[in-house]
């Protein structure tokens, strides 16, 4: 079932100077990685005698209660009985965790390419860059970007929604933030961040946040990243 798009703002239709994209959620479901990168987290830790089976399942529970909590792996350990296990190992196995292939969400890679041609892109995301740029590759996106912006790069306080990392990306593309946009599926992240840099800002209502309500109000609320670009009017239709 088609989605329509809700509109808060007045410039629906016009192709801005330059398109600023999140990463995790946004462009590919952040959860297909992170299966994978707890499963890697259990596999190193069986060198401690730790069950991997039994960790890998505490792993994927403690992380389906949000994304944002923190320690999932020293609440995992604590569910399986694990004490005195090393922690740092298993942090390095998270963060050095680089699969071959990733998937974007359906439409992603030629939506993008279509919108390339016309204006310049740019990625700004938080979290290790190490693990950002591994999940970059593994989705075929390393070079589809003009600017790219590691948040945590310039410090962790600076996460999104600080504005400074959008600020960065403007500065490399030359752009004023009133002839950019964001697209992003944080309200309370993207959307707080993107506006806090004078940036209007679309929200795709994909991933772990899909439900959140638009608070702060965005620019404008699409199904997904594919919507997002077909409504800033890319000359070529993205449909069929």
């Amino acid at each position: 079932m088609r989605i329509e798009p809700v509109l808060y703002g007045t410039h629906a239709g016009a192709t801005p100077a330059a398109v600023l994209f999140d990463l995790d959620d946004t462009l590919f479901p952040q959860r297909s990685w992170l299966t994978g990168a707890w499963r890697a987290v259990a596999t190193r830790a069986a060198g401690s005698s730790v069950e991997p089976d039994a960790l890998l399942r505490a792993l994927l529970a403690v992380a389906a209660q949000g994304s944002d909590r923190g320690h999932v792996i020293d609440r995992a350990l604590q569910i399986v009985g694990a004490r005195d296990v090393p922690v740092e190992p298993l942090v390095d196995a998270f963060r050095r965790y680089a699969p071959d292939r990733l998937d974007t969400y359906p439409g992603t890679h030629r939506a993008l390419t279509l919108l390339g041609r016309r204006v310049p892109l740019a990625l700004v995301t938080d979290g290790d860059p190490l693990v950002q740029h591994n999940k970059l590759r593994a989705l075929g996106l390393a070079g589809r970007f003009t600017v790219m912006v590691f948040s945590d790069e310039l410090g962790r306080e600076h996460r999104k929604p600080d504005p400074l990392p959008f600020r960065v990306a403007l500065d490399g593309l030359g752009v004023e933030a009133a002839d950019a946009v964001y697209v992003g599926d944080r309200p309370e992240k993207d959307v707080a961040g993107a506006r806090a840099a004078g940036i209007r800002c679309i929200r795709v209502r994909t991933g772990e946040y899909r439900a959140a309500p638009d608070v702060p109000r965005p620019w404008a609320t699409v199904r997904d990243v594919v919507d997002a670009i077909r409504l800033l009017d890319a000359p070529t239709r993205l449909a069929g």
